[in-house]
């Protein structure tokens, strides 16, 4: 088999994955939705295997997602190569995708990014995701790097520790009233982030001989806005400590099991790619995760 992957087919499949769908990466490239199709049929003879699957957006297959990073990893060595040689500016801007959790998107991520010098010139392309999950889109090779609970690499990615988050069970005063620890899980309500969040329920467990969370649950998406729907007393649910203190502080909230916090464990993973960009962002991560995670 000929293994030679014309550049301009795997930047049209790549194209095809960030539009969703093959008029969008037409639009993307200037050419003809037949043009991008046939391109597409001539990779999947060129590697023998069924790349994407034509639904609306577009679904990678297991062996598309390994030419999509190959395609993400050749865009961040060309935007590099640019960058050293002085024609940044001329070209495709310099992104970068990084995945990462909501809470340490709301908290130390930012300005963390903040670190990295100016000079460049990355583009920081951010995707939300549950901890659980960042791994997911970088084993799709829609992210270069993620902030992970995984500390096993995704195939092809190096994985290093950032620390941890602490949670601790908050709930607003007048919610809690005179109930105890017990009573307040079985009857106030929860707050739960998104169907892929497992926290409220997991330090549930641990108090009440694995029965989890009783009570009505409230789904709030936001970190902001979570936090916010315990204060007006919406329910009770984990609060991270850096947002969760001043808020104690002021008598905002209650800490309804002070001597039992949750430790999430954070990691961050990313391509093995000599990359300038890639590892500048890296330090920049682990140097704001020395002084604000655990």
């Amino acid at each position: 088999m000929n293994f030679d992957l014309p550049l301009e087919h795997v930047r049209t499949l790549l194209a095809v994955v960030d539009g969703g769908t093959l008029d969008a990466a037409a639009a993307e490239l200037h050419v003809t939705p037949s043009a991008v199709s046939q391109r597409l049929k001539a990779l999947e003879q060129r590697t023998g295997r069924v790349l994407v699957i034509r639904s609306k957006p577009v679904q990678l297959t297991d062996s598309g997602q390994v030419v999509v990073r190959f395609a993400r990893q050749l865009a961040r060595m060309e935007g590099d190569v640019a960058a050293e040689l002085g024609l940044s500016g001329s070209g495709a801007p310099n992104t970068l995708p990084i995945a990462v959790n909501a809470d340490s998107l709301s908290t130390w991520f930012v300005p963390a990014l903040a670190r990295v010098r100016e000079d460049l010139g990355i583009c920081f392309e951010l995707h939300r995701a549950d901890e659980s999950h960042t791994t997911t889109l970088l084993r799709e090779g829609r992210v270069m790097a993620a902030v992970t609970s995984t500390p096993d690499p995704v195939q092809g990615c190096s994985a290093r520790r950032l620390g941890h988050m602490r949670y601790l069970a908050c709930v607003a005063p007048a919610r809690k009233g005179e109930r105890s620890l017990a009573q307040v899980l079985e009857e106030v309500p929860v707050l739960i982030f998104d169907s892929h969040d497992d926290l409220q329920d997991a330090f549930a467990r641990t108090i009440t001989r694995g029965r989890g969370a009783g009570g009505r649950r409230h789904f709030v998406p936001s970190s902001e806005g979570f936090v916010e729907a315990i204060v007006v007393g919406l329910g009770w649910g984990m609060v991270p400590r850096v947002q969760a203190e001043p808020l104690l502080r002021s008598g905002a909230l209650v800490d309804i099991a002070p001597d039992r916090g949750v430790d999430v464990p954070l990691y961050w993973q990313q391509w093995k790619l000599d990359s300038p960009a890639l590892a500048a962002v890296a330090d920049a991560v682990q140097a704001s995760a020395v002084t604000d995670l655990g």
